[in-house]
């Protein structure tokens, strides 16, 4: 039974798909599976995970949206421990590694995040916060977490559900252990393509800030944040 399992949700994404795929095959870390789920794509991606379905488990699904796409991902996945590398990842060759031996030495976490760079962006973060936490989304999907500890994503969501992962598992007495360097990065344009340069947030007559802030509200009446 592999140590990891590597869920991917994957719609429309011939253009990173494979880059995504080989940076995973790049890894030092060899023992993984890897689960894509495709989420009912109508570009080659479908043809792309083909190519590879000697070495991956492919799922085809009727488009549900990523949250549900990683919850059915993580339903399959065998592994003690998952991390859910979205198709417009690229993983540094260590990373794998340096998030296992991370939860490895700190079996009081449940999870391992880690900084990475956005388009030119780079995201430096800082050890784990709880009340941090409580006040802004700052640890990225892609972070390595144990199994037993995963509560799955709200499929009813449509922003944050990131966030509101690591505000359930707070709340469940889970917390993260934060390594001190840039493991992964992201693609511009592709699913944090709505982040804006912080400046941005202090002009409320824009559109996406006012869809941010009332997707915030969401999570903050959730968590009973306010």
């Amino acid at each position: 039974m592999p140590k990891i399992s590597i869920v991917i949700p994957i719609y429309n994404s011939e253009k990173t798909l494979k880059p995504c795929l080989e940076s995973i095959f790049n890894q030092t870390f060899k023992d993984f599976e890897i689960v894509a789920v495709n989420d009912g794509s109508t570009d080659q991606s479908k043809s792309i995970l083909d190519a590879y379905q000697d070495k991956i488990k492919i799922i085809n699904q009727k488009n549900q949206g990523a949250a549900a796409a990683r919850n059915t991902g993580a339903k399959e996945a065998v592994s003690q421990f998952i991390i859910f590398c979205d198709s417009d990842i690229i993983l540094k060759p260590d990373a794998l590694k340096k998030m296992h031996q991370a939860l490895i030495l700190h079996p009081e976490a449940s999870y391992a995040y880690s900084a990475f760079i956005f388009g030119k962006k780079t995201f430096k973060l800082w050890p784990f916060d709880a009340a941090k936490l409580k006040k802004m989304p700052y640890i990225h999907t892609t972070s390595l977490i144990r199994k037993k500890d995963f509560p799955g994503f709200d499929v009813t969501l449509k922003r944050f559900q990131d966030w509101d992962l690591w505000l359930t598992m707070l709340e469940d007495g889970h917390q993260g252990i934060f390594i001190d360097e840039i493991l992964f990065t992201v693609k511009a344009g592709g699913t944090m393509s709505n982040w804006l340069p912080k400046m941005f947030y202090y002009l409320p007559f824009l559109s996406s800030v006012k869809k941010y802030q009332n997707a915030k509200k969401i999570i903050q009446k959730k968590h009973n944040l306010y």
